[in-house]
């Protein structure tokens, strides 16, 4: 088990937090998925997974979730 932690701006309200939360939740082996909001700057995502998650597939769940979120990742 891993934990991953990444920062994701555009988020504005608790249901910016919870579409992601619920879309990185559907990638397999995540769980604990957790969103600090933080309006008008860079929230964190933090996730446990059983394998290290590809920042391309965050950017597709996060994408799913909504067009104005961005995934901060090296």
């Amino acid at each position: 088990m891993t934990t991953q932690t990444y920062a994701v701006t555009g988020l504005t309200c608790g249901h910016c937090a919870a579409a992601i939360t619920d879309e990185v939740s559907e990638i397999t082996g995540v769980s604990n998925v957790n969103v600090d909001l933080n309006v008008g700057g860079e929230s964190t995502l933090t996730f446990d997974a059983a394998e290290p998650v590809s920042a391309d597939a965050l950017r597709e769940a996060i994408g799913e979730a909504g067009d104005a979120y961005t995934l901060i990742a090296d």
